[in-house]
């Protein structure tokens, strides 16, 4: 299978779509110096290629009234539950993000909550969960690096 090669347009091309999704194909083009059409044409074979997924919006939890994040280390009876168990933090919307480990936790979860008594609620709700041994918390005190590009931006560079 023959290997998707991207360009220099394609780099720029995403730098701009990472930055706000919602760019107008024709600012892409006046910035680029190239047709609305090549952007167009370019975005479609990069998304047959699988290589853009969608389009995301990005919410502002804080001003929503949700600025307290938690991460959670589960820990589970057994790695036999491990399906059980993420189809029960499904069901807490809190639960924003979920990943399956290997080393000290079986699965690693981030919760965003309203205060640490909410936090502290969400997280009794894990321990609750059947399969749930115990579970670890840490509290995040700000997010220092949230960066969408840096890691696009060395993969070019390695092309």
């Amino acid at each position: 299978m023959k290997k998707f090669v991207l360009d220099e347009i394609d780099h720029q091309i995403l730098d701009i779509l990472i930055e706000n999704a919602r760019t107008p194909f024709t600012d892409i083009a006046k910035k680029l110096l190239v047709s609305a059409g090549t952007i167009h044409v370019r975005v479609k074979k990069m998304e047959d290629e699988g290589i853009i997924q969608g389009s995301t919006l990005t919410l502002n939890y804080e001003k929503m009234g949700y600025s307290f994040i938690a991460h959670v280390g589960v820990f589970l009876e057994k790695t036999s539950m491990t399906q059980h168990v993420l189809d029960n933090l499904r069901l807490i919307p809190n639960v924003t993000v979920a990943y399956v480990t290997a080393g000290k936790y079986n699965i690693f979860c981030k919760v965003r909550a309203k205060s640490t008594n909410d936090a502290k609620d969400i997280i009794y709700q894990i321990d609750d969960i059947h399969g749930v041994n115990r579970t670890e918390t840490m509290i995040s005190l700000e997010e220092s690096i949230n960066d969408k590009k840096r890691l696009m931006h060395a993969i070019f560079k390695e092309i």
